[in-house]
């Protein structure tokens, strides 16, 4: 058996009959499916921050300048956000399990042979190939999502998801500090590699690409989730369409994929710059002790965890499955605390710490919402690859977050930088607003 075999869909099972079991089996997979891929993209996000918290150690015991580890930063992003695109067309054609559980695997190998290393060369090699696979974890998930939970709920589910991107950069701290600190720099990426290996195979054994895989009905037709009589003829049409056909006559001529993609680009500069700058910004502002200014950062991410939540409760109760309203709301919420942040003369620590908390809430519900909806307003069988494309435009956004984002701050001081990012905002918004009322595409039953 080849690696393209491996990777083939598997075919779909016999479908059970006993309502009874249905709704155990259920019960059961959407579980298992749902604590596996959480496990795994978080473990997504330690090989891939792993990397910036060695990098003050790289400085000190390798001599390395900051101009050459900023570089390795941005190949890393760029990397990724290439890899997100292309895995998520490769995704969709593919067996998520061991799509997703080898692409951790891989950037777990990476990790190690970083730590392995000693040469800048070297260093820019086994990164740009470990973003090359980390593009393999986030295209399966929005798959997995789309095909395990159905638009009334899908919200929720995909804001406890988001929320791994949260612990996963809560923890990875902590792992690294404590390696550095007993055992060297290059132990911050052999832990992280190690446990992406294992986590890769416990990823291989536990997921399933859809529930049609185990013998049940798809998500639509178990909860009877239908937003129309057409969306429920459309959920019995069986389609088997090309890589082609995915990309071109589903995603790149369809024109809401195009303004969510441009959206989530200047979505992404405001969350990056938040998270890569507005450290300095109190410490040379507000005076702030590097401690102190990191306590406020901690508070961004908490933030982001409560804010995921809540733009995918918002968003299926409140306005019954539309995205669009929230990542509205959101975005217009973020300017004004942006503003906060920038004109409040108070050091107060306390003030900070809320508004850095409200900055988190407010970002993580778009940065979330605009990929779930690029993957709703698609067809569910090019799901990835209307998320890998999306990917694509905010990790170019994460990118100009990096040096036009610090040029701009060095040349019109803090308040270009707050101008800057509020601009952002309104063009955000502005792509936003015609989605306000849009709902997800009927879900069509797809071929093996």
């Amino acid at each position: 058996m080849s690696v393209l075999d491996v990777l083939k869909p598997e075919p779909p099972a016999d479908e059970i009959r006993s309502e009874d079991e249905i709704k155990k089996k259920y019960r059961y997979w959407r579980i298992r499916v749902f604590y596996s891929m959480y496990i795994g993209y978080a473990l997504f996000y330690f090989t891939r921050k792993s990397f910036t918290f060695a990098m003050p150690a790289l400085i000190t015991e390798l001599g390395f300048e900051k101009s050459q580890l900023g570089i390795l930063g941005t190949l890393l992003a760029i990397s990724y956000g290439v890899s997100k695109f292309l895995s998520g067309i490769l995704s969709d054609k593919s067996n998520l399990r061991y799509f997703m559980g080898i692409g951790l695997i891989l950037t777990g190998v990476f990790n190690i042979f970083f730590g392995l290393s000693s040469t800048i060369s070297l260093f820019a090699l086994f990164l740009a190939l470990n973003g090359l696979f980390q593009g393999w974890g986030s295209p399966p998930c929005a798959k997995l999502l789309t095909y395990w939970y159905s638009q009334t709920e899908r919200g929720r589910w995909w804001g406890v998801w988001n929320t791994s991107h949260n612990i996963g950069g809560a923890l990875i701290p902590v792992i690294c500090a404590l390696a550095i600190h007993h055992f060297g720099w290059r132990y911050a990426m052999f832990f992280p590699g190690f446990l992406a290996i294992i986590v890769g195979l416990f990823l291989i054994n536990r997921l399933r690409d859809d529930p049609r895989r185990v013998g049940l009905p798809s998500i639509e037709k178990f909860r009877n989730d239908y937003h129309s009589e057409k969306s429920r003829e459309d959920s019995e049409e069986v389609k088997n369409l090309t890589p082609r056909e995915i990309l071109v006559e589903h995603v790149l001529k369809n024109k809401f994929i195009w303004i969510l993609a441009i959206s989530y680009f200047f979505v992404y500069i405001i969350r990056t710059a938040i998270n890569d700058w507005v450290q300095l910004y109190l410490m040379e502002e507000k005076g702030f002790t590097l401690m102190v200014a990191g306590s406020c950062v901690f508070w961004f991410e908490i933030g982001g965890i409560f804010g995921s939540l809540a733009a995918g409760w918002l968003s299926d109760t409140i306005f019954g499955g539309k995205r669009g309203p929230v990542n509205v709301l959101f975005s217009l919420g973020i300017i004004g605390v942006l503003f906060a942040l920038w004109l409040v003369p108070s050091a107060s620590l306390v003030l900070v710490s809320v508004l850095m908390f409200l900055i988190g809430f407010l970002i993580f519900g778009p940065q979330m919402l605009i990929g779930m909806a690029a993957a709703e307003l698609a067809e569910k069988e090019s799901a990835g690859t209307a998320t890998g494309f999306a990917g694509l435009f905010a990790y170019a956004g994460a990118a100009a977050a990096g040096w036009p984002v610090g040029k701009v701050t060095q040349d019109f001081g803090w308040s270009g930088f707050f101008i800057l990012l509020a601009i952002c905002g309104v063009v955000a918004v502005g792509f936003l607003l015609p989605l306000w009322g849009k709902r997800a595409k009927p879900k069509i039953a797809i071929e093996a």
